[in-house]
């Protein structure tokens, strides 16, 4: 899948450009102030005047003041049918595209500079809507997490003691039955174990994003048989609570949707730093997407988290032999 679509025109559109309608519009008026002047000037030779050299000549000359029109029309109409082409393709979840060298020297650069200036409120009000919906969602995750540890968890921690008792003082008969009521609470309690690690890791909060990463992957193996090769740069800067949540959510996506549709049991993560850049990059060799695949709520959340803290997510296909790539980059600046 690209993440750089280009959208096509409007089927909505049934007029003619403005650059073809101003231009056939100077050059009919220019027609006809020639040939006023010709007929207010010399009448006898209207019906002559285009046989002679004189009359070729005028028509030379017309051809090139229309042809000089068009370009000085298509100079001062092209920003404005640039900012229609970006005005359709823009997009808000991307990066921000915006009207090249813009400078108030005319109605077209005041129009392409309130353009610009307007995606830069849309943008920043997106950021910011979505940096508390998502600050929300892990508020929320989190209690949620603390709930189902302190007290679904002590709960079924609590029955399984009960039926250890229980267990001793039943007839013979029926202690196989407690043994599995016993084992089913016990794959109950892991499982709620699994889900609040799930909703908020505690890796992350207490050792790092580095450490969190390799508990993914090793919890990923144990549950589904997914094998993540990790490559993690050992010497990674500092980074800031949000980046490493968001790095953190964005593997963590990917790895899932890897199980999830790839058809494969292996999968490559790679952390790495370089030039003021952090990427990461979560590969497999598995189905990869099809060409008419729809993006669902895992990559919109993707592109969302990416976006809140300034990063590029692509996600596209491995190698041309098939697979999914997602890879996440970061410029790294003070604060990170």
């Amino acid at each position: 899948m690209s993440d750089d679509s280009s959208v096509p025109d409007s089927p909505r559109r049934r007029y003619l450009p403005l650059l073809q309608r101003v231009a056939a519009l100077n050059a009919l008026l220019l027609v006809l102030a020639v040939g006023a002047t010709i007929v207010v000037l010399d009448p006898s030779r209207v019906s002559s005047v285009l046989l002679d050299e004189e009359g070729v000549l005028v028509v030379v000359v017309l051809v090139l003041a229309v042809a000089l029109n068009v370009y000085l029309v298509r100079r001062i109409v092209g920003p404005v049918q640039t900012l229609t082409a970006l005005a359709r393709r823009v997009d808000l979840t991307g990066e921000g595209e915006r009207m090249p060298a813009t400078t108030a020297t005319s109605e077209a650069g005041e129009l392409a500079l309130t353009f610009n200036e307007m995606l830069d409120r849309l943008e920043a009000e997106r950021r910011e809507a979505t940096g508390r919906v998502l600050a929300g969602q892990e508020a929320e995750r989190l209690r949620i997490a603390q709930e189902l540890h302190d007290q679904v968890g002590q709960d079924l921690t609590a029955v399984l003691l009960r039926l250890a008792r229980v267990e001793t003082r039943v007839p013979r008969e029926l202690r196989g039955a407690v043994i599995e009521v016993q084992e089913a609470v016990r794959g109950s309690l892991e499982d709620v174990r699994q889900i609040a690690i799930e909703l908020r890791p505690e890796a992350l909060d207490d050792l790092g994003l580095e450490s969190a990463l390799a508990v993914l992957g090793e919890r990923l193996a144990e549950r589904t048989g997914l094998r993540v090769t990790q490559r993690i740069d050992p010497e990674m800067p500092t980074l800031s609570p949000d980046v490493e949540l968001v790095v953190y959510r964005v593997a963590q996506e990917a790895l899932t949707n890897i199980v999830r549709h790839s058809g494969v049991d292996e999968a490559e993560l790679d952390l790495e730093h370089g030039g003021g850049l952090l990427t990461l990059t979560v590969s497999d060799r598995g189905r990869g997407l099809s060409a008419d695949h729809v993006a669902g709520t895992g990559m919109r959340g993707m592109h969302e988290r990416a976006t809140l803290v300034g990063a590029h997510l692509t996600i596209g296909p491995q190698s041309a032999a098939g697979g999914c790539r997602v890879r996440l980059a970061l410029a790294l600046g003070d604060g990170r």
